[in-house]
């Protein structure tokens, strides 16, 4: 072991040793690429009467509810008795119409069930920020038939499958809570490794207070403290992780080198973790690595951002599996799609083939196919025999899982062609590319010939008076019932019923104007609404919005989901989603 400046005091290294001590203590099928219709997966989501009512009926959950809240009331006096009770998040529980004791009521094994069921989802925008509000929002933990642990284990799952990456490191660094998410913290940190940001990654430790007890985690955090010239003090950290039992030769001998210890490069390279293939790389002045269809995601990422990949100009077209390589890192971004199309250019095919092309590619590799078919999209100049091309190039990728390595350049030759110019049998690929890239639509038009449309919904953005949004709405009723032919839409109910669950007066010569089912809440929603489990609730709503789009959703099931959150009296929520599905959009 070196000696260093620091170690000189025995009572000193003593009550660190200590210190540190005691906080260590813890298969596809495959499809004819020539096919012009796509064919679609589609996922229904059974909205439920009797999801959760087969484990817990109501009868057994409003007996138990008693019982449940004394013990709730019992374990925080304690905590708050001994301070330690910490509530963590981003959002006041208020910004959003939520509770600080929204989780309070919360039977864990139903939390469990229902986060089970949302994992296996490809939520959409709107479902995904509801998830993010419920879960950053300043609360208490529930306790009820699950740990603390098991609930931030919630959490981390959700942020990383999620991967907002700012969200992430707003929510660590404010709240200090690193050692309680050390998968949180490694996603981060590796992130901005793997994108050879080393001054982002190590600026996350830099606002750390106190010890780090992940393992990985103080390792990266040594080797932060040495690229900002803090030698003595990462030393020491890793002397003590030995004297407690840490051992790593690789991980040392890199250390010993970047310490000054050393004079020889260790050439020895791991790819382990993203930390121990950048060391390989920095500790190696003639470093060299030749990625294999099997190294992650992290690493080809990494090399990408290093610039330690080949030139597709060096690389050799017989090497048809090199080529393979190169397409699955254009479809991950680690290549540009311009260096892959420009590797296609440089295949030799003859004549007779690039006028047979679809005859041509049954005897030819996929790669070799693709570069045949790229070829042939550039040569070609009537409409129907390019779209069919560019379709069959798009199949090509996409059966072998590769669809976005055919993505920006996809768009570039769709643009070249005019709509009018598409045929019908291509109307719907064309549309469907052509407009990936256009911007969502957002300016709300009013339209007072619909009562959902009027003006009323200006009273959702806030500052209309009561008064006011009272006398306007009556009014507007008035002038519904005088038109015959007035047809009264769910979104009207919608809208009534919430400004009625607001505490706005509707007169009641115009309560005939519609009916009103006695409740079209699914069953186990309305239980958790009955024993005050708002997050419960909330939690179905992001699992009934599923993977759609709330403008896209049937306005059956938007009903049931704004009485929900009138009930739940979630109103700055409910307002945000109404003002995205009721009014026009210009």
């Amino acid at each position: 072991m070196k000696n260093l400046k620091l170690l000189n005091k025995k009572y000193l290294s003593f009550i660190l040793f200590c210190l540190f001590f005691g906080f260590t203590a813890q298969s596809q099928e495959p499809i004819d690429i020539w096919n012009i219709e796509e064919k679609k997966a589609t996922e229904n989501l059974d909205t439920i009467e009797n999801t959760e009512e087969k484990n817990v009926t109501q009868n057994s959950i409003y007996k138990m509810q008693s019982q449940k809240d004394n013990q709730i009331n019992i374990e925080e006096d304690q905590a708050l008795a001994s301070n330690t009770i910490k509530i963590v998040g981003l959002y006041d529980p208020a910004e959003n119409g939520l509770n600080i004791n929204m989780w309070s009521n919360s039977n864990g094994e139903q939390i469990l069930n229902i986060f089970k069921r949302i994992n296996k989802m490809n939520l959409s925008k709107d479902a995904s920020e509801i998830l993010d509000i419920l879960l950053l929002t300043n609360a208490h933990y529930p306790k009820i038939n699950i740990s603390k642990d098991q609930f931030l284990e919630l959490k981390s799952n959700w942020l990383i499958k999620n991967s907002n990456l700012q969200l992430i490191e707003n929510y660590l660094i404010r709240n200090q809570i690193i050692n309680d998410h050390p998968k949180l913290t490694k996603l981060l940190v590796n992130d901005y490794l793997s994108r050879s940001k080393i001054k982002k990654a190590c600026e996350i430790f830099s606002n750390i207070k106190g010890l780090i007890q992940d393992d990985y985690l103080s390792k990266f955090n040594i080797y932060c403290l040495i690229n900002n010239n803090k030698k003595e003090e990462a030393q020491l950290l890793l002397d003590l992780k030995k004297e407690v039992g840490f051992d790593n030769k690789f991980y040392e001998n890199k250390i010993n080198f970047l310490m000054g210890y050393s004079n020889e490069p260790d050439v020895e390279i791991s790819e382990n973790t993203i930390l121990d293939f950048h060391l390989s790389h920095r500790t190696n002045p003639q470093f060299k690595f030749e990625p294999k269809d099997s190294t992650s995601k992290q690493i080809w990422k990494y090399l990408s951002t290093s610039n330690l990949l080949d030139s597709t100009k060096d690389i050799e077209i017989t090497d048809i599996d090199k080529i393979n390589l190169i397409e699955k890192a254009t479809h991950e971004k680690h290549y540009e799609e311009k260096e892959l199309f420009e590797l296609y250019k440089r295949f030799q095919f003859n004549i007779n083939q690039l006028l047979n092309i679809k005859e041509s590619t049954k005897v030819l590799s996929a790669v070799e196919s693709r570069a045949l078919i790229y070829q042939g999209i550039l040569i070609t100049t009537e409409i129907e025999s390019k779209l069919l091309l560019i379709n069959a190039l798009k199949n090509s990728f996409k059966n072998e899982g590769m669809e976005n390595a055919f993505d920006g350049e996809l768009r570039a030759f769709l643009k070249e062609i005019e709509k009018e110019e598409v045929p019908s049998n291509f109307t719907s690929f064309y549309n469907n590319y052509i407009d990936l890239d256009k911007t969502e639509l957002t300016s709300i038009k009013i339209n007072n010939k619909v009562l959902h449309q009027s003006k009323l919904i200006n009273y959702f953005k806030g500052g209309v008076s009561l008064k006011n949004i009272t006398k306007d709405l009556n009014d507007s009723l008035k002038k519904v019932k005088k038109n015959k032919k007035y047809f009264f839409s769910k979104k009207d109910i919608i809208l009534v019923e919430t400004f009625k669950s607001d505490g706005i007066q509707v007169s009641k010569k115009f309560k005939d104007l519609y009916e009103i089912k006695e409740s079209e809440i699914p069953s186990d929603i309305q239980i958790f609404i009955n024993t005050s489990d708002m997050a419960a609730a909330m939690l179905r709503i992001v699992e009934i919005i599923g993977q759609d789009e709330i403008k896209d959703i049937d306005d059956d099931t938007l009903y049931f989901i704004i009485s929900t959150l009138n009930q739940l009296d979630v109103d700055p929520l409910r307002n945000k989603i109404l003002l995205k599905v009721l009014p026009l959009k210009v």
